[in-house]
């Protein structure tokens, strides 16, 4: 896969700076002005060098307030912009395969927020797309750049809790503003991609490939699932229990329970997605003497993701990963009940 060239930073030919990713943001969402942008800003090999808003006084605003040298009033101008080398899109979930699409088209790579898309089949096209025109493309689950949730992951795959059981995940909101994205079936809103693609991320990445999925769900009036309780079942006499509301109080937290004990990783409700705190209880398990590890995972993603369109690292999430996913959600969809309309779920 070819790579595209590092630009140099403006005013600066040292090295380092050459080796700084140049970042474009197609959208002025919340997550990227208070997550993404100051992560890239913070990294060690990237800058955001462009903002676009289809309302120009927005764009204008959000560059002025992370100090981004330029400001575009559509997304087709930031795409055209040759100094771009990759997008960041935090577009809603039904905007994304046309962006990544037209991203991938234009030469840039894409970081794109979860869930990848809609269906597994945009995501497939999604991902055609970028290997076909020679562009990288990650979905941004940021939890699992986590120093923490790394170490939980290592400690279940190392046996230190037994022959794995079972893996419980809870990712939850309370949302309540009409006008909000995820409570809109024509943007791809509701609890199964807003939230269950977390509890299934988490449960394959610790137990593979289900061999079945089942569900249950309450839905909202206009076909806006509220809440999803998902079963996944895995071989080896494995299970993962996932539940996702937009109803509920935050939860962000996951636990794997094994023969011989108990991985619990739990996240902090406050917005952003603070440090997690791990815990441990296995007779094989033995405390370490100083801090357990810690880290920005926004930072830590997107430093990952430049590494690799650089070509010092291979894609930490390559796309295929994300696919799977998508399959997944799309059979929890299917196996909810009581159906939705079927206008409801497109």
């Amino acid at each position: 896969m070819q790579r595209m060239r590092p630009v140099p930073t403006e005013g600066s030919g040292s090295a380092r700076q050459a080796a700084r990713l140049a970042w474009g943001v197609l959208g002025c969402a919340a997550i990227a002005r208070n997550r993404l942008i100051p992560a890239i800003r913070g990294s060690r090999n990237g800058r955001v060098l462009a903002v676009a808003s289809r309302d120009l006084d927005r764009a204008r605003a959000a560059a002025g307030e992370a100090g981004i040298p330029r400001a575009y009033s559509s997304y087709e101008a930031l795409l055209s912009d040759p100094d771009i080398e990759a997008v960041y899109l935090p577009l809603p979930n039904s905007l994304h395969r046309e962006w990544t699409l037209r991203a991938a088209e234009a030469g840039k790579h894409v970081l794109c927020e979860k869930p990848l898309a809609v269906t597994a089949a945009e995501a497939e096209d999604m991902r055609d797309a970028c290997r076909a025109h020679g562009v990288l493309l990650m979905e941004g689950f940021m939890y699992r750049f986590h120093p923490r949730v790394q170490e939980a992951v290592r400690l279940a795959r190392d046996g230190t809790i037994g022959a794995l059981r079972l893996v419980r995940a809870s990712f939850s909101s309370l949302q309540t503003a009409p006008g909000n994205i995820r409570m809109q079936p024509a943007l791809g809103g509701g609890a199964i991609l807003d939230s269950a693609c977390y509890g299934v991320n988490v449960c394959r990445m610790i137990l593979g490939e289900p061999t079945h999925v089942a569900g249950v769900a309450t839905w909202w009036p206009g076909g806006i699932a509220a809440t999803v309780i998902g079963t996944l079942t895995f071989s080896g006499d494995a299970v993962g229990v996932i539940d996702a509301s937009l109803a509920m109080a935050a939860q962000r937290a996951f636990e794997i329970v094994g023969t011989d004990g108990v991985i619990a990783v739990h996240y902090g409700p406050r917005p952003g997605w603070g440090t997690p705190s791990l815990a441990v209880r296995s007779p094989r398990y033995t405390s370490p003497s100083g801090r357990l590890p810690t880290g920005n995972h926004y930072r830590l993603m997107v430093e990952s993701f430049a590494d690799a369109v650089l070509g010092k690292a291979p894609l930490a999430l390559p796309p295929e990963d994300s696919l799977a996913n998508m399959r997944v959600l799309d059979a929890l969809r299917t196996a909810v009940l009581p159906a939705p309309p079927r206008d409801a779920v497109r």
